[in-house]
């Protein structure tokens, strides 16, 4: 039975592997942080999600250790059976503080709540308005919904037509999407509030600005913003002056807040209590482990009490960003701890991505190159990520190598 599929298979990988766009897995035998050991050798890691340095901070393995020990490993049990325990209330209540919302909702991960909050709030009746570039699990919760759907063109927000520079097509801006939608009952306007592979800002003061002029929602994705953007790390909509006008947030606890897993949505109180009955992925799957909810908290205990972490984040961001600038390579300006490094006005860029990043991890800086499909084609890049836990002497030694590199491989 099996035999024509895996013919197919074989050879679809095999293309994958021709074209330099198979995903090799490198594996780490170290825990996660600045410095991990690769292959038996210790290299500096720029390229996870590890924000704020808290995926391997003493306190919150403390606090995940507690945790387990006073509720155990694991609950056995979805939410409204017998799954909630007063962690997960005084989760909810500490990240409702956080983000400046009226309650909040939590699951497995950010991918479920993304998959949870479309389908139960909009219908036929009802219009979604989304970004091209919005993260893929964004795409598949939108798919889940009998709503009438609107894709503008990522970052045009006018009453205008253009080009989709990633499809060619033109492509409506959000206000002609949101006239278009006008005779809908409800319209949401939804959006990544950092985009992952831009590192690019969305404009949600002027998204805010537009759903009200409309009479619409706004959701707005903070996976990569919550705990960093804005001057008390609450997020995008600190970061655009917008806080308070924002309807629903979705975000998650395995980037910035602790690496380790878990998500929410959070925002109105009667949207929150209509996912509690209605959300099937909270419905359906599995409470959220008791050593990822204390840790979650403790994360939120050292951002409230002091905002050193995002603050030295925010320096290793501008440093490397002014430096890299400098040496001659060519990025996506901004203020994100995403930095771009863009290959596509190089021929072959697909493998000069991948074998600048073997490179690099030869100079003992890891980082890996993004292709087709996970970004459009001649949009290659290899995506440099920057921590709370870097020293300056890292960042020094990864501009340096990259510098070397770019020279040996003749882009400088």
């Amino acid at each position: 039975m099996y035999g024509k599929m895996k013919e197919f298979l074989s050879g679809e990988l095999q293309s994958l592997k021709d074209q330099k766009l198979y995903k090799n897995e490198r594996i780490i035998e170290s825990e996660q942080g600045a410095e991990i050991i690769v292959r038996g050798k210790k290299v500096l890691n720029f390229c996870a999600n590890n924000y704020l340095g808290l995926s391997s901070h003493p306190d919150l393995i403390k606090a995940a250790h507690e945790a387990i020990d006073e509720r155990g490993y694991g609950l056995s049990s979805v939410r409204f059976i017998c799954g909630t325990q007063d962690i997960h209330k005084e989760l909810e209540r500490r990240v409702s503080e956080f983000l400046g919302t009226e309650d909040t909702i939590l699951f497995a991960a950010c991918f479920d709540a993304n998959g949870a909050v479309f389908e139960p709030l909009f219908g036929e009746q009802d219009a979604i308005i989304t970004d091209a570039l919005n993260h893929a699990s964004i795409i598949d919760g939108i798919r889940l919904s009998k709503a009438q759907r609107w894709i503008y063109n990522h970052g045009h927000l006018g009453d205008t037509e253009t080009e989709d520079p990633g499809t060619g097509k033109m492509a409506k801006g959000l206000e002609r999407c949101l006239k278009e939608a006008q005779d809908c009952r409800f319209r949401v306007i939804v959006t990544d509030g950092a985009f992952s592979m831009d590192g690019e800002i969305a404009k949600l003061d002027q998204i805010c600005d537009l759903a009200e002029k409309y009479d619409a929602l706004v959701l707005h994705d903070d996976c990569h913003s919550t705990g960093f953007l804005g001057k008390t790390g609450r997020g995008t909509h600190e970061y655009c002056g917008v806080m308070g006008r924002t309807d629903i947030i979705t975000t998650t606890f395995g980037k910035a807040l602790g690496g380790a897993s878990g998500g929410c949505v959070s925002g109105k109180k009667e949207i929150i209590e209509w996912l509690r009955n209605k959300g099937r992925p909270y419905l359906f799957s599995n409470t959220l482990p008791p050593a990822v909810v204390g840790a979650t908290i403790k994360a939120l205990d050292l951002l409230t009490e002091s905002t050193e972490l995002r603050d030295r984040l925010e320096a290793n961001a501008m440093k490397f960003r002014s430096e890299i600038t400098a040496a001659g390579f060519d990025i996506i300006p901004g203020d994100h701890p995403i930095v771009p490094i863009m290959f596509g006005k190089y021929e072959n860029c697909s493998a000069l991505a991948v074998e600048f990043a073997d490179r690099l991890l030869n100079e003992g800086i890891y980082v890996i190159a993004f292709s087709f499909p996970v970004v459009p084609r001649g949009k290659d890049r290899i995506r440099v990520q920057l921590s709370a836990a870097h020293t300056p002497e890292h960042v020094d030694r990864a501009i340096a190598a990259f510098t070397k590199v770019g020279k040996e491989l003749g882009m400088l």
